[in-house]
């Protein structure tokens, strides 16, 4: 079959939903607990409420993310059935599962980190962000495992989005963690490429 815009909906146990749930769980329910029981109190928002220039423009697309992006894919998983059996599938399916991992292994390497300082060993070795990417990864997954146009552009726009609003998370970072930080940002690429230097970020 070809990848089409908007594939036939169908109600079914082998659909999409079960990357979105699975993908869900770790990002929200694995940490929550893991944070609870380490007492770790992590303000994901911190970086959003301090004014800067452009501060509301980055605010605005961080919260868009979550409150447009992930109900949308959420409901629209329930739909769209997976191309079991084809290229398809199997081409999306270790994307998928590379996804899953990479978020387990960022949430371990969160936990296990102390308190005071910053995560950087892990995924966090190759990527400065690797849950948002592991969140486009999702997507793109997903996309090609039910040869669906719409998540492969949920996908894009995920990544442009975070792109332009981690920007404020990697201010407040630099002033948390001064030095320490920047260096992490000269050796370390916001998401898996070509490192760039903090001067110039």
């Amino acid at each position: 079959g070809t990848m089409s815009l908007i594939p036939e909906f169908e109600l079914g146990l082998w659909n999409a939903w079960i990357f979105i749930v699975l993908q869900f769980l770790l990002n929200t329910i694995f940490p929550g607990l893991i944070n609870k029981a380490t007492m770790k109190k992590t303000d994901l928002l911190a970086p959003y409420r301090k004014p800067t220039p452009h501060h509301n423009t980055k605010k605005v697309l961080a919260l868009a993310t979550h409150a447009i992006i992930m109900p949308f894919t959420i409901i629209y998983s329930i739909f769209v059935p997976l191309k079991l059996g084809t290229v398809w599938f199997y081409t999306g399916l270790p994307i998928c599962l590379l996804s899953l991992v990479m978020n387990l292994i960022a949430s371990i390497n969160i936990v296990t980190t102390p308190l005071d300082r910053l995560v950087t060993k892990g995924v966090y070795s190759i990527s400065r962000n690797p849950i948002y990417f592991s969140t486009f990864l999702m997507y793109v997954g997903i996309g090609v495992a039910c040869a669906s146009w719409i998540f492969l552009l949920c996908g894009v726009a995920w990544i442009i989005i975070w792109h332009i609003a981690v920007k404020a998370e990697e201010r407040f970072l630099l002033e948390k963690y001064g030095d320490t930080y920047r260096e992490y940002m000269n050796r370390t690429p916001r998401w898996i490429g070509i490192p760039k230097s903090g001067k110039k970020d």
